[in-house]
């Protein structure tokens, strides 16, 4: 194992969707890739609901090559879990996928969607990413090799779109905020390689909004924080995770 105080630095942003990283946490993966962090991004499903027009298969196809575009902006690395839109659950089968992804990339610090969300896809995946995350670095835990170095990671769900739960409720319990200021158009660059969701959401959503609504979330954190976009995390600090906030000490935020 790592001592906790010298982990891998190889960090994992494990959400539902393709573009749901770009949304949420690019701005502070792009600042860890500046540091020299190892980035990958992985998604529960390829985003096979993601089109009004095309089938399954075809929109699955077009979303995971943008995934790995949006990755190759940073230099990381896209990897798909292969469950299905409006499918996800934390099952036996599912899970067995999860932990071993993990495994593979033995991440020190990992992203996730929150435990309360507006798509009960992203609740499920809160759930799987938990469970790997505890459980990746038992040597029991799977059957895949145990990197050198695995660990249980520091751990921090993303802010929820808006920032309000199911409920609309505003979410105001963050624990950090990361500047992403000088980094939002690169941020931006990513989202836009997930060019066949501005029609989906259009149609589906009544929105053709998408980089302002990601933008309009950054300003408001940023405003918290004095800066003019930020992301806000929030620390899943139970036992036996680690204790210090990690984001606040590679990245100096407020």
């Amino acid at each position: 194992m790592t001592s906790k105080s010298s982990p891998r630095r190889v960090a994992l942003a494990f959400l539902a969707h393709p573009d749901d990283a770009e949304m949420f946490c690019a701005g502070t993966l792009l600042r860890l890739a500046e540091l020299g962090w190892e980035i990958h991004i992985a998604t529960a499903t390829p985003g096979d609901c993601g089109s009004a027009t095309m089938s399954r298969d075809e929109i699955a196809e077009i979303r995971r090559a943008e995934g790995a575009a949006a990755a190759k902006v940073l230099g990381g690395t896209y990897h798909c879990v292969e469950e299905r839109d409006l499918n996800v659950v934390f099952d036996k089968p599912t899970n067995r996928k999860v932990i071993d992804l993990f495994r593979q990339i033995a991440p020190s610090l990992v992203f996730t969607h929150p435990l309360f969300d507006y798509m009960l896809d992203h609740e499920q995946v809160h759930q799987l990413a938990r469970s790997a995350a505890f459980g990746y670095s038992a040597p029991n835990g799977s059957s895949l090799p145990l990197v050198a170095g695995s660990m249980i990671p520091w751990l921090y769900y993303c802010d929820p779109i808006e920032g309000c739960d199911p409920y609309t409720r505003e979410v105001a319990s963050h624990t950090v905020c990361v500047d992403i200021t000088e980094v939002i158009e690169r941020k931006s660059e990513m989202l836009a390689s997930h060019a066949s969701q501005r029609e989906w959401l259009r149609a589906h959503h009544g929105m053709d909004e998408y980089i302002e609504t990601m933008k309009r979330l950054g300003a408001m954190r940023g405003q918290e924080i004095g800066s003019s976009y930020a992301e806000a995390f929030t620390q899943h600090r139970g036992h036996p995770y680690p204790q210090s906030d990690l984001l606040r000490e590679l990245l100096g935020e407020k």
